[in-house]
């Protein structure tokens, strides 16, 4: 009886484990497919709600008016630009910032800590913030996204903190065949460090993706700089506008208000929109990080 019971219980954990994760999967699922449903769907049917998995009236009137200015494409190829290089900037930066103040023999390591570790807690504001762009002469600049977030003090205790954990020995052994502090942190700690630079790389490239606010305060009189998120913000608001003025509403062509973008639609489209490229990139960074995970697997 006892055997039997031993020979059941992998079986219902399995068939647990399995009905779980699928349901967790449909959960995490379900928005982004209703939402690219609601992409799809005619704009005046998706008021009526009812949407779930499948248009109801299919239409590509929403992604029509959303590339319709023309302005996307170019501020695509900035959020691109600025996503790439602000990535690439910031996790050198803040991974040798990490490796110093990770280093007990650095004198100033917890200065410097407490230092950088402050600025999580204290802001000066939005109008010192500006008037420190505007003396840096960054307003209206393609830098303005870029040099303000080069060290994040988060990312910088993520990346310390997985540093303090590899084996000391390697990095005494470096030292002991004559390699100096960057030889010992471009062939040694950043290998090791793939798994917890992909994570932070993720971290950074996404708030970069998402970023339209500084475009507003900063950029915004530059055309040029535009972002595609920024883009993308001003036209949802131009269609919420639009949506609450009675000339359209009332319109006498049915075939208009048939296929009326609604905020509704444009809100779905404008998400599958900016998630995409993510999503699209998400694999790749994913991959690395688990070829990561191997190489930082060195046990002492």
């Amino acid at each position: 009886m006892r055997t039997r019971t031993l020979r059941l219980e992998p079986v219902v954990f399995n068939t647990f484990n399995a009905v779980f994760m699928i349901a967790l999967a449909v959960v995490t699922l379900y928005p982004f497919l209703n939402t690219l449903a609601v992409s799809f769907n005619a704009g005046n049917d998706t008021v009526r709600g009812g949407i779930y998995l499948w248009p109801r009236i299919w239409t590509s009137q929403n992604y029509k008016a959303v590339f319709a200015g023309g302005t996307l494409y170019h501020a695509f190829w900035v959020s691109v630009a600025r996503t790439l290089i602000a990535t690439v900037l910031s996790l050198f930066l803040t991974s040798m910032l990490s490796y110093a103040v990770s280093r007990r023999e650095y004198v100033f390591r917890k200065p410097v800590t407490i230092l950088v570790v402050l600025t999580m807690y204290f802001n000066a504001g939005l109008i010192p913030s500006y008037f420190l762009m505007k003396d840096l002469h960054l307003l209206n600049s393609f830098w303005v996204y870029v040099i303000p977030g080069l060290i994040s003090a988060f990312n910088m205790i993520v990346i310390r903190t997985y540093m303090q954990t590899l084996p000391e020995g390697l990095i005494e052994s470096a030292r002991v065949d004559g390699a100096g502090d960057f030889r010992t942190f471009f062939s040694i700690i950043l290998p090791l460090c793939q798994p917890v630079l992909a994570t932070v790389a993720l971290f950074v490239a996404v708030g970069q993706w998402n970023s339209w606010f500084d475009t507003f305060i900063y950029a915004s009189s530059k055309q040029s700089l535009s972002t595609l998120q920024y883009e993308l913000m001003k036209l949802l608001s131009s269609a919420s506008l639009s949506n609450s003025n009675p000339s359209v509403a009332n319109s006498s062509n049915p075939g208009a208000v048939h296929n009326m973008v609604t905020p509704m639609s444009i809100r779905a489209s404008i998400t599958i929109v900016a998630s995409l490229p993510i999503l699209v990139v998400y694999p790749f960074l994913q991959k690395y990080f688990v070829h990561g995970m191997q190489l930082g697997s060195v046990k002492e």
